[in-house]
């Protein structure tokens, strides 16, 4: 595994590699997973919630995609600077209009109700087939899936683990992915991706499945279940630490970052924010780490 990783990691494009002609002519948004991506060890890093707010200031739409439940989801899209949140892998998207919370979901609330307790019954097979997983803590917040914790709250499981839980959930009809922490079930197809292009299109009549509106925006991620935005986007970034998932994806970020977690995103938003201002400017040369010369 840890061969495939490092010839796939040989692969791709470092960030100080970038030359100044691989970046976008204009970044109209930028979307972002939250875990291990803006985090690292579990904690939110400073400069990465203040590199949101400075991405906003700049007129950058900023729209945080995350497989977290949709009780987080409420919080951040109250909270945060941002201008919307796709959570639970893009089941449902919450964003604020005049003050006041409007909530999206792609299936109804009578449908969600049922396929809960499918989801129910398939967490007690999978927890008991599989010793060490245990029920996501921020399950009880969750309208749409199942998460199943391999090393948030528990100690680390293997791939082995991993891919039997995996295993379990495609032999029950659900679709999964495997994120940083958990391996995320539901009955229904829809992914990160999907979320996104609906949640673009109410908001701002966007389309998202236009090539060239993609040019103009830019995803970040770490794991496996970004993979859906890796493949269409031409413009992303994976922080450091998705190495140790690209042997599980076939499609990889453009670019991958020197630095894990929120230290990695705040390094490309410098990189990119330096781009913008050099090209403002008639195109100065930027330095690897994003700062004008």
């Amino acid at each position: 595994m840890q061969q495939i990783t490092e010839q796939l990691t040989n692969k791709m494009i470092r960030i100080q590699d970038i030359r100044i002609e691989d970046l976008p002519d204009e970044i109209e948004g930028i979307l972002s997973d939250i875990d291990d991506t803006l985090t690292l060890d579990g904690k939110m890093i400073p400069q990465a919630f203040e590199m949101l707010q400075t991405l906003q200031k700049r007129g950058i739409k900023v729209v945080l995609v995350t497989g977290r439940p949709a009780g987080w989801v409420d919080h951040i899209a109250r909270m945060w600077p941002v201008e919307a949140v796709v959570g639970e892998n893009g089941g449902l998207w919450f964003y604020m209009k005049d003050h006041r919370l409007i909530q999206r979901f792609l299936v109804s609330q009578e449908i969600r109700q049922e396929r809960a307790e499918k989801l129910r019954q398939l967490g007690v097979q999978i927890l008991k087939a599989v010793p060490g997983t245990a029920l996501a803590s921020d399950q009880h917040y969750r309208e749409l899936d199942l998460a199943i914790d391999f090393c948030e709250d528990v100690p680390r499981l293997g791939e082995k683990e991993i891919n039997k839980i995996v295993e379990l959930f495609d032999q029950a009809g659900a679709v999964s992915k495997v994120s940083s922490i958990h391996v995320n079930g539901w009955f229904g197809e829809w992914d990160k991706l999907t979320g996104c292009i609906e949640m673009a299109k109410e908001l701002w009549q966007i389309d998202l499945n236009d090539p060239n509106t993609r040019k103009k925006w830019v995803y970040f991620g770490d794991s496996a279940n970004d993979e859906p935005m890796f493949k269409v986007f031409p413009y992303t970034f994976g922080v450091a630490n998705i190495r140790d998932f690209l042997a599980r994806m076939s499609h990889h970020p453009t670019w991958i970052c020197e630095q894990a977690g929120g230290y990695g995103f705040v390094e490309a938003c410098l990189l990119l924010l330096g781009y913008l201002s050099a090209y403002n400017t008639i195109a100065k040369p930027i330095k690897a780490n994003g700062m004008d010369k």
